[in-house]
């Protein structure tokens, strides 16, 4: 009997198995995945964006930047249509990519609001706080050393939360997806910070996958202008894509620094000097030495005998 039933379960399952399969779309070899259709489409959109900014004298320049997104991709026109008719047949699948891909396209909307912001000198103003990450730009990029994709730039203008001596750490991570580039060809991550005496900057290459900081800090510069920054991508001779993710800007004020326990050391150890002539030697030795200076001064104020002066006879 137990067996019976066992068997019965096993039909029962399998039975649900076929049955969800057949409930499941099946979707063509020659229609293009979702991840992939995401990306096509942002830049589809952004290319079109572009186009219709450019004057009429200048129309054909719409079509090379659709053109450049296919090639982008690695797909044709005919590709692109074939898969778009399929994915207007299935709107669930459609309704899913454009969800990630508005979402990117806000971020990307934003990013121009801010560009504009700083163009009228109205940047929006930092939060208060001893340790905040002020970054305003995309905390994901991707980069392919193509023109259109070979670069992230950012530029910050302080605000009345910024003090003279902040820390400012710009962290991302980077993930090299076919493979690291030669050095001749890696990453280059810089950044830049005006002050109102003197600029500071610091650059690296990214030779492999991992995080990366740059950490700039001044103390007698003045007050903090502005911050620039950016990750430069050269063109690669073969395919090797990367990741930039996890990107920060923190800003940390002097007190929350290393800076400020070296600084109130040093003013202790001043202190501590004017008030123990001798630092480290017990009462005995201090004594003991300051019997030698006067011994010494003494001897010094002492009149010393004059020499006889002799002559010879020749």
């Amino acid at each position: 009997m137990k067996r019976k039933r066992r068997i019965q379960w096993y039909y029962s399952v399998i039975l649900l198995a076929f049955g969800l399969t057949a409930c499941q779309v099946k979707r063509p070899d020659t229609v293009i995945s979702d991840a992939k259709m995401e990306n096509v489409l942002y830049d589809f959109h952004i290319a079109k964006a572009m186009g219709e900014e450019v004057p009429y004298s200048e129309s054909y320049k719409r079509v090379l930047y659709i053109e450049s997104v296919y090639r982008k991709h690695g797909i044709t026109q005919a590709d692109f249509d074939t898969s778009m008719v399929w994915y207007a047949r299935h709107p669930d699948a459609l309704t899913k990519v454009y969800e990630k891909v508005n979402q990117r396209l806000k971020a990307e909307r934003d990013g121009i609001n801010h560009l504009i912001a700083l163009r009228d000198n109205k940047p929006k103003e930092s939060s208060p706080g001893d340790s905040i990450d002020v970054w305003r730009g995309r905390h994901i990029c991707y980069l392919t050393g193509t023109p259109m994709d070979n670069k992230l730039t950012f530029t910050l203008p302080s605000d009345t939360n910024f003090k003279d001596r902040d820390t400012l750490r710009w962290t991302v991570r980077f993930r090299f997806l076919n493979g690291t580039p030669d050095s001749l060809h890696a990453p280059l991550m810089a950044m830049q910070v005006l002050y109102a005496k003197d600029t500071l900057n610091d650059m690296l290459k990214v030779k492999q996958s991992g995080t990366e900081t740059i950490s700039l800090f001044a103390d007698t510069l003045g007050e903090i202008k502005e911050i620039r920054g950016f990750i430069y991508y050269p063109a690669q001779q073969s395919t090797r894509d990367v990741l930039a993710d996890r990107i920060s800007l923190m800003r940390y004020h002097a007190k929350d620094t290393l800076f400020k326990a070296l600084a109130d050391s040093l003013e202790a150890g001043d202190k501590e000097l004017k008030k123990d002539p001798v630092p480290g030697k017990p009462a005995e030795l201090k004594r003991q030495s300051e019997e030698k200076d006067t011994i010494r001064q003494r001897s010094e104020r002492r009149p010393r005998p004059r020499l006889r002066q002799t002559t010879e006879k020749q």
